[in-house]
């Protein structure tokens, strides 16, 4: 059996031709940061920011208090509504309980209608009670929700309060390869519920 070449390489051409219309129509990662950016500054731009943790670990705690800039890379930006109980914070290995709704930060900016998702009101069962380990970085809750919600509990008490602003980075596994930043609000619990 003689192989016509022709056919092959009409082959080939048309599946290049497929595969770069296919890419040209998506961003690239460097768009989709970018993007992320814009929609994370726009959101921080209507709050006060704070560019570093204070030296004494003292926020301003409340509603009209600022966003802190809680690491050097600006992936997480916390804002605290209440300090919960200070004398009682978690202790390395304990399971921290947490609830929680997040909203789209790039939907925001965009002016899409955003709907809060979660498990804060309506005790979601498909969510169900979430937590993590304090301090581990391989337990499964911990790593399903990101790095970023362990971060104020370092600061804070139990039964305190925070809305965090966390780029894709520092947040949900699932939101990273799309850059979806998020803004949430958690509650910090000693038990389930």
């Amino acid at each position: 059996m003689i192989l016509n070449p022709s056919k092959y390489f009409i082959a080939i051409a048309a599946t290049l031709i497929l595969m770069t219309a296919g890419c040209s129509k998506s961003e690239s990662y460097s768009d989709l940061l970018r993007d992320e950016e814009r929609a994370v500054n726009w959101y921080l731009a209507q709050h006060r920011v704070e560019i570093a943790v204070p030296e004494d670990s003292v926020f301003e705690i409340g509603p009209d208090a600022p966003f802190y800039r809680m690491n050097e890379d600006g992936t997480i930006y916390m804002q605290v509504l209440s300090e919960g109980n200070p004398a009682d914070k978690p202790k390395e290995g304990e399971r921290v309980y947490f609830r929680f709704m997040r909203q789209n930060l790039k939907y925001m900016y965009e002016g899409v209608d955003v709907k809060p998702e979660g498990n804060m009101d309506n005790f979601n069962v498909q969510i169900g009670p979430t937590n993590f380990i304090m301090g581990n970085k391989i337990y499964p809750n911990t790593t399903k929700y990101g790095s970023g919600i362990q971060l104020p509990m370092t600061y804070l008490g139990y039964f305190s309060e925070v809305n965090l602003v966390l780029k894709s980075y520092a947040g949900f596994p699932e939101n990273q390869s799309e850059c979806t930043p998020y803004v949430m609000n958690i509650k910090y619990y000693k038990s389930e519920y």
